[in-house]
């Protein structure tokens, strides 16, 4: 345990000691409406703490249904209060300073922002409120009500999980197993067997790098995975396949670092972005080790592709896409044509071209409609080139029809990138990429 964490404990064990002098405990499935109001009108800091912890066991022993409910007291007694927003706003109007921007901003601000403020004091506060909005995303598609808890969440979630929090450590051999076996766990992007896969991702020809905060000990929020390569890799089994000797690279011969896995750990933390500092950061780490790489790139799937493709099928395919193209793509009714060479063949001109105008033209509110794309292109990579039956897995096939993308991290130029697509929605992509449209 951290010297912080004992801190907190230790407040935590004061505070329980008050508590024990407190009248008897509620009910249960009442104990966590009665301390949160305890906590948000508490004032101590070791009672607060005490009542944070209280909270915290008392959220992590709720069924579904409670947890429901448990948000809907968040967004129905712990919102803003539109009368004193109304109010304050006409006291700033008429007699702008600064005592009433401070009441302007108190009134807005909802009170359950302070109260996950609250519920962080506690020892394992900051994993619940992670844990809190993994559950509450997953209530979302059903009660959109809710998104104004997230929102108030999220936001406190930017703030204490912003670069200047986060560490970034080389995951090897070395590395304790209880981290290498999340490692194992956590893959989000290309399955591991077993422990067998994880040493070959741990090679002397790769690279894996994890990023930690003080507040989650040996819990990791993000996992990257490094193939040192000669040149700018185009298939992942390849990448993944057991080690060669005989044709394995000299250190002295890499070039090119390609992240082919980059994988979040936290579900609880989605939307969160950690991508310019995480790039950076790992892309420092590999040139002080490798002074010789002169390139950085990703060999990233497509997640998006295939379901667009199946709207657009039953919609409206993009104008280029004639008859012969629409009968080609029926060849993706049947499972079969993976394994067909014929149909292979008659599938990659019209599949590529579409992947690329999904890539380049499909948005959603001014952003890139593809995830992975919004991920990197944010940060500044260029698109660089699609890559034919770059993934041949099942997931692979399911989602891009097997198509993977390489984006470019070019140092020069990511920072140019960066601001044109963030300020004018403009997308790098290379003169290669661009022939697929014409």
């Amino acid at each position: 345990m951290t010297k912080f964490n004992q801190w907190v404990s230790s407040i935590a064990d004061a505070g329980r000691e008050l508590l024990s002098r407190v009248d008897s405990r509620p009910e249960k499935d009442q104990a966590i409406t009665l301390l949160c109001r305890e906590l948000s009108t508490s004032k101590g800091e070791a009672m607060g703490t005490a009542i944070a912890h209280e909270v915290v066991k008392a959220y992590q022993a709720l069924s579904v249904e409670g947890k429901q409910a448990f948000f809907e007291l968040l967004l129905n007694e712990y919102g803003p209060n539109p009368k004193h927003i109304i109010e304050s706003a006409e006291q700033y109007r008429h007699n702008p300073g600064r005592s009433t921007y401070r009441a302007l901003s108190h009134a807005i601000e909802a009170p359950r922002q302070n109260l996950f403020r609250r519920i962080n004091m506690a020892p394992e506060g900051t994993a619940t409120l992670i844990q809190m909005r993994k559950d509450l995303l997953a209530l979302l598609p059903s009660d959109d009500s809710l998104r104004d808890v997230d929102t108030d969440l999220k936001h406190l979630m930017i703030s204490w999980f912003n670069r200047g929090f986060l560490t970034l450590e080389q995951i090897s051999w070395k590395t304790p197993a209880h981290i290498l076996e999340k490692l194992i766990a956590y893959e989000a992007v290309h399955e591991m067997g077993g422990w067998d896969d994880l040493r070959r991702r741990l090679a002397d020809d790769r690279r894996c790098f994890a990023f930690f905060h003080p507040a989650l000990e040996d819990e990791p929020l993000i996992f990257v995975e490094v193939a040192l390569e000669k040149g700018i890799s185009s298939n992942v089994q390849r990448l993944l396949e057991a080690q060669n000797t005989d044709d394995a690279v000299a250190k002295a011969d890499f070039d090119t670092a390609i992240f082919y896995s980059i994988s979040n750990c936290q579900e609880g933390l989605k939307g969160i972005s950690f991508g310019n500092f995480l790039i950076k950061q790992v892309v420092m780490e590999l040139r002080n080790e490798f002074p010789q790489l002169k390139q950085f790139a990703t060999l990233s799937p497509i997640p998006g592709f295939r379901r667009w493709l199946n709207k657009a099928r039953e919609n409206a395919l993009p104008e280029f896409v004639d008859e012969d193209g629409e009968r080609l793509l029926g060849m993706l009714d049947s499972a079969a044509w993976v394994n067909d060479t014929v149909c292979i063949e008659a599938l990659q001109p019209v599949l590529m071209k579409l992947c690329a105008y999904y890539l380049l033209y499909e948005k959603r509110n001014a952003q890139p409609l593809d995830p992975v794309a919004r991920f990197h292109l944010g940060n500044g990579a260029q698109i660089a080139r699609l890559n034919w039956q770059g993934d041949t897995s099942a997931n692979g096939v399911r989602q891009s029809a097997g198509i993977l993308v390489n984006y470019a991290y070019q140092l020069k130029e990511v920072e140019r990138n960066h601001e044109a697509f963030m300020n004018e929605g403009l997308i790098s992509s290379s003169a290669e990429f661009q022939k697929l449209l014409k």
